[in-house]
């Protein structure tokens, strides 16, 4: 399953994301991961999450996010939930390119049974139709 989370910057995105986060590590039989671009969640998810900070492995593009993140299933298959927090921003991409992104980690998600939380800030009125399905 992915459900992507989208507003403008201070609508509560990440918010939301941290209160997901911590409720899957709760109910998680697996391991939960919890990606973003800097460290600022390092207070806000409970320890027993996986945080990592893609500017510590140069992650700038969406090709590289997803091969961070099929490198971390398929380096442990127990991972059951994968958050991402601020992903376009990340990605550094277009909507065209980011709706591709996001059509592989669907994928993925859906041949694994990995359940995925990402947040864009993207405004509603400029979401593709391939993005709004997943809203």
């Amino acid at each position: 399953m992915l459900k992507l989370i989208v507003g403008v910057k201070g609508s509560g995105k990440t918010k939301t994301l941290i209160e997901l986060a911590n409720d899957a590590v709760g109910k998680s039989n697996g391991d939960v991961i919890c990606i973003e671009k800097g460290s600022k969640l390092i207070h806000e998810i409970k320890y027993q999450a996986r945080l990592i900070d893609t500017t510590e492995f140069n992650i700038s593009s969406a090709d590289e996010l997803y091969g961070l993140i099929a490198g971390v299933y398929a380096s442990n298959r127990d991972v059951t939930d994968i958050f991402i927090d601020s992903a376009l921003k990340i990605c550094d991409c277009t909507l065209d390119v980011f709706e591709a992104f996001i059509d592989r980690v669907a994928a993925l998600a859906e041949k694994h049974g990995i359940n995925f939380v990402i947040t864009s800030s993207i405004p509603s009125n400029e979401l593709t139709p391939g993005l709004a399905k997943y809203v």
